[in-house]
């Protein structure tokens, strides 16, 4: 065992001096029992005089026989040689009744004489008493007292974190249940509207019967008194030291060595985790339904299914007029920029040209509305409770608008850039920005949750968007680049997807399989792109000048609004 130098019987014989007459000492553990008897000898270990027969019974008991003891003849300076000991009083965790008195340069490690004899004898050791002399004055002191104030301000500014994002947490969990909550309430009223109406039909219907069944009554009863007269008139006839302070310094080495704080800032990070209550929009969907519950009569009913499809083809089924008759004569044709289509099966229009909002009916195919704004509109998104918002670019605005009867204006939001196509998913709404290039995340109220800036080396004009049903992904067409990219929330471009045919691409849609439908202006053309960006074909040609369109899930029909009086219907299969 290497001990910087030395070996470890020289630090014995460091305490062999001075003579027996120096040697003037009591029995330690005599004196605890009041007897003063002289000291014989004495024990490196216990740090304690002996008497001869304290000295004999250390060699005879098995607990103390490996102690190093010491006759006087060797310990007549003692008293002051054995200041080396005093500075080593701390006991050794392992061999509970040794004291630590050197350190393993090797393996970094603390110990005792048989802590080095057992576990580190080949090793390089620090022998303490001969290190620690004026280390409270040391470099290495004043270093390691700063080292270890820095890591309580980690460990304190992480229970900063901590605290607010126990806030956080709450609040988020008290507005979770306080939606579901609503969501809750919002059902039930509905469902006790629907089964109003049911009863009513019921009522109407007992009423209309319990009249027939009266009028029957009578009718039979006058019968009968008719007979009985009959009857009657026939019977008539037949019836939480220097020594001490060393060891404490290189726990405090091994402690900064360790890596607790920053786990715990990596476990506090798993909770950054942003979380919130989605609505189950099929059910939603459904509950707009004036016939979710049923109708009287009725003896089948089905829903179709929302599984994913893998589109085939699409074909064209028929062309829906869209221009009305004070649509004026400023321009040739109408230019449906967005299109959605309602829980309720309308669809609703944006035309540019007009600054006309136009509601169709689908069933009948006839356009039962439209609403004039002030300026410009461009694009149009479904929100819960009946609503829509419109982007209106020129006026740097969205529009809240209820679409429960006429439609109606709710409230404006306003925002800092030109604003086109607008998209709703999961209780955010994204907008699609130019001037700057990027992309606005609102809540529901408007209230911008976070811009993500578009990399103008590929975005040149973005103007229609997508986002993943995962939220992962959000999906842009650039008409001045002539590509579909795909960027992450954080605004790191994810894919791209570019080919010679898509010229000018626009409006886009995702279908139930996660892939694209995607509108080419100039080329009037339609494309299907799978979701990784990395396959696409032309699903249509010959549409003239397509702009935007929307997909019914429920009837497997694509819409396609074009620069012209005509909505393009398409059925999928």
């Amino acid at each position: 065992m290497a001990v910087s130098g030395r070996k470890l019987s020289d630090f014995q014989g460091s305490i062999s001096l001075g003579s027996e007459e120096d040697f003037n000492h009591s029995c330690q553990p005599c004196l605890t029992i009041g007897q003063h008897v002289g000291a014989h000898g004495f024990c490196v270990e216990c740090q304690e005089y002996l008497c001869k027969t304290c000295f004999e019974y250390h060699k005879r008991t098995k607990a103390l026989r490996n102690h190093q003891l010491l006759d006087k003849d060797n310990v007549g300076k003692h008293a002051i040689t054995s200041k080396d000991f005093e500075k080593c009083t701390e006991k050794c965790s392992v061999h509970k009744k040794e004291i630590i008195k050197f350190f393993c340069l090797t393996h970094k490690a603390l110990g005792c004489n048989d802590c080095m004899i057992l576990n580190h004898r080949a090793c390089k050791i620090d022998y303490i008493p001969d290190k620690c002399a004026d280390i409270g004055d040391s470099k290495e002191y004043r270093d390691i007292m700063e080292k270890l104030n820095e890591k309580i301000k980690d460990a304190e500014d992480i229970m900063k974190k901590a605290e607010v994002r126990d806030k956080e947490i709450d609040k988020c969990h008290a507005g979770i249940i306080k939606e579901i909550l609503n969501f809750r309430k919002e059902i039930n009223e509905r469902l006790d509207q629907l089964q109003q109406i049911i009863q009513k039909d019921a009522d109407k219907k007992k009423s209309s019967d319990k009249i027939i069944i009266q009028m029957v009554l009578e009718e039979c009863a006058n019968i009968s008194s008719d007979i009985k007269k009959l009857q009657s008139s026939l019977q008539a006839k037949s019836s939480r030291q220097n020594g001490h302070l060393y060891i404490n310094i290189k726990r405090a080495e091994s402690k900064l060595k360790s890596d607790e704080v920053e786990k715990a800032d990596e476990n506090l990070a798993r909770t950054n985790i942003q979380y919130s209550f989605e609505r189950n929009t099929d059910l939603e969907n459904m509950l707009s339904k004036q016939s979710v519950l049923g109708k009287l009569n009725l003896s089948t009913s089905f829903v179709t299914s929302t599984k994913e499809k893998k589109i085939k083809t699409l074909t064209h089924k028929e062309d829906i007029t869209v221009r009305t008759k004070s649509d004026s004569s400023s321009y040739n044709c109408c230019y449906i920029t967005g299109c959605v289509i309602l829980p309720s099966n309308k669809l609703v229009l944006v035309d540019s040209n007009y600054c006309k909002l136009k509601v169709l009916d689908r069933q009948s195919k006839t356009l039962i509305e439209e609403k004039k704004l002030d300026s410009k509109p461009w694009d149009i998104a479904v929100l819960p409770q009946n609503q829509i918002a419109v982007t209106v670019p020129g006026n740097k605005e969205i529009l809240i608008m209820k679409t429960a009867g006429k439609l109606s204006p709710v409230h404006k939001i306003s925002v800092k850039c030109n604003c086109y196509d607008i998209f709703y998913h999961q209780d955010h709404i994204y907008v699609v920005c130019q001037n700057p290039n990027s992309v606005l995340v609102l809540d529901k109220q408007g209230n911008v949750q976070n811009t993500i800036s578009l990399n103008n080396d590929i975005f040149k004009l973005p103007e229609y968007i997508v986002v993943s049903e995962d939220s992962r992904h959000i999906y842009i067409s650039d008409r001045g680049s002539r590509c579909i990219v795909s960027i992450t929330l954080q605004g790191d471009v994810a894919a791209v997807y570019k080919d010679e045919n898509l010229r000018r691409p626009q409006g886009m849609v995702m279908l139930d399989d996660g892939s694209l439908l995607v509108c080419c202006y100039l080329g009037g053309t339609i494309h299907h792109i799978s979701g990784d960006l990395k396959q696409g074909q032309i699903m249509i040609d010959g549409v003239p000048v397509p702009v935007s369109i929307c997909y019914s899930h429920h009837h497997d029909e694509v819409y396609i609004g074009c620069l012209g009086d005509q909505l393009k219907v398409f059925g999928m299969k």
